[in-house]
């Protein structure tokens, strides 16, 4: 279970606002959010609901309109490009729905680019080994199934070592049996190695392993249970 004392990000009143015409759509409207140290984080509601501009914010690829974020006392909302794209490098690892590998690079190559421009990388080898795959290092993506595929770009993220996994529907182009390996190994990674999971879905049935659930609708926490 997560270390509900040690917080390591926390948003506070974040919007994100796109002028329509002469109106303003809330994509995100005034969401407060503690993330804790080490726990499976499950962010779940409909198409449209602000999951992935949510999971944008968290990850620093994009600034939100109001609110702070802060992450070891500094606001990332307010911070420098400079300083938010150190973050993005050395604290956040993206997981997709598609795997985004570099289809003329093997396995491990894939992995290894991560590493290059990370402060603290782990070892690719290491990394392919931790997520089930190592005898496919010299794989190239045309040789892999989709769950094979998938882990692989869980190892890259895993790679440049962050304090947080942010994961995009990552389950969504695989079938249930493979989705339960993937989600179970993601789960495992986070007890293993303290890391912080925010795992985006809009299926109900995979919301029930995080620790805790957030429920958004119309770009606000509707609810949030805890496990």
């Amino acid at each position: 279970m997560s270390n509900h004392s040690e917080v390591l990000l926390s948003l506070q009143g974040i919007s994100k606002i796109y002028p329509v015409g002469d109106t303003k759509f809330y994509a995100l409207n005034h969401v407060d959010l503690t993330l804790y140290r080490g726990e499976f984080l499950i962010v779940l509601g409909p198409s449209g609901s602000g999951k992935s501009t949510l999971l944008n914010i968290i990850g620093g690829t994009d600034r939100p309109s109001e609110g702070s974020i802060l992450f070891k006392g500094e606001d990332l909302a307010k911070t420098s490009d400079r300083k938010l794209t150190n973050y993005r490098r050395n604290e956040i690892g993206f997981v997709f729905q598609f795997y985004n590998l570099l289809p003329t690079l093997t396995a491990l190559e894939n992995v290894q680019v991560a590493t290059e421009i990370a402060e603290h990388p782990l070892d690719p080898l290491t990394v392919l080994d931790l997520v089930g795959i190592k005898l496919l290092a010299n794989h190239f993506p045309s040789q892999m199934s989709g769950g094979e595929q998938q882990r692989v770009a869980i190892a890259r993220a895993l790679a440049s070592n962050p304090s947080m996994l942010l994961c995009d529907e990552p389950t969504g182009a695989l079938d249930s049996k493979t989705s339960d390996k993937v989600l179970n190994l993601l789960l495992d990674l986070c007890h293993q190695l303290n890391k912080n999971v925010v795992f985006i879905t809009h299926n109900e049935e995979i919301a029930k392993i995080g620790h805790r659930i957030i429920h958004l609708k119309d770009g606000m926490i509707e609810s949030i249970e805890e496990r």
